[in-house]
């Protein structure tokens, strides 16, 4: 299986271990790391340039910038200079960001399609050198140009999963970033929404994942991490699989995200995560990419990151 295998750094990562997760993730054979910008916690700009500049080989992925935080002229400046210290191994996710979260922050806009479709594409505009001007309904720009535009222009991915979101990003963005949990038939659908051939748009798929020796151990390990995909906004993620009608209803009865995830039974934690051996965790990546995902990027299930990402090395 010839295809990125990424990990997302914990976003409660403590400060002081962030350089040393991104090392260990250049060290043990992975291609990517992500980071994501989780509110309110590190921001993903900052979490990048970090990551690029104590590794040497890894490519870094932002997933996501939320369009609605930051200036798309400004937000170009800082993706530039990145990508041309770092060449070629840069990734851009911008999204939605979490509606609650953005309404904190007074982010959140009457029209995030429309948001979003202007924003991706002045920032794709802004980065291959041109001079913009556009006047959007979110996105205004009198005679912009770059001073110094990177020598490559690094994909821009949108990080969305709603059918009408998926449709922008189709038609403005390199790819998609998925939030976990991707299953192949959430993948397949994903593909048709999107509407453009698989060699014009990527799929990065985020899965919680869990390695053991012990098929069982792994499971409860998984479990730990899927506490919110029961939540309303994880429902297109569930709506294909055969079992979405019973999965609403157990979270319906249970009294707590963290009861929802003890009950979740096996068979659907196995769909729910990459989870179990080696080799199991392998069919599963390779069942992903079968349908679809360019990119598998693995979620670290556990208390301990250090030793998860040891255990998920197992994998590359």
């Amino acid at each position: 299986m010839n295809l990125p295998i990424g990990v997302v750094a914990p976003p409660d990562l403590p400060a002081g271990d962030f350089i040393r997760f991104a090392r260990e993730v250049e060290h043990l054979g992975f291609t990517e790391l992500w980071v994501v910008e989780d509110c309110f916690l590190r921001g993903g700009i900052a979490q990048a340039a970090v990551a690029l500049a104590t590794t040497t080989r890894i490519r870094v992925g932002m997933g996501i910038l939320p369009a609605g935080a930051r200036n798309a002229a400004f937000a170009s400046m800082d993706i530039s200079t990145l990508s041309s210290l770092f060449p070629g191994r840069l990734i851009v996710g911008i999204g939605h960001g979490m509606p609650n979260w953005m309404r904190q922050t007074g982010a959140w806009p009457g029209s995030p399609l429309t948001l979003l479709g202007e924003y991706i594409s002045a920032v794709k505009a802004l980065l291959s050198g041109a001079n913009v001007s556009k006047e959007g309904r979110y996105v205004t720009l009198h005679d912009v140009q770059l001073g110094a535009p990177p020598p490559a222009v690094p994909p821009i991915y949108s990080g969305v999963r709603g059918p009408k979101s998926l449709a922008v990003s189709g038609r403005v963005a390199d790819g998609t970033i998925l939030a976990e949990p991707v299953t192949p038939e959430y993948l397949r659908v994903v593909r048709e929404q999107v509407g453009v051939p698989r060699t014009q748009h990527k799929l990065a798929a985020y899965n919680v994942a869990a390695v053991d020796d012990s098929v069982e151990r792994a499971r409860d390990l998984a479990r730990q991490s899927l506490t919110w995909i029961g939540e309303p906004e994880w429902a297109p993620h569930i709506a294909a699989l055969p079992f979405a009608a019973e999965f609403a209803r157990l979270r319906q009865d249970a009294a707590s995200r963290e009861e929802f995830a003890a009950r979740l039974p096996s068979d659907w934690v196995d769909q729910l995560a990459v989870v179990g051996t080696p080799e199991t965790a392998k069919a599963r990546l390779a069942e992903l990419s079968e349908a679809g995902a360019d990119h598998l990027i693995l979620i670290p299930a556990g208390p301990d990151p250090f030793a998860s990402l040891a255990s998920l090395a197992r994998l590359v």
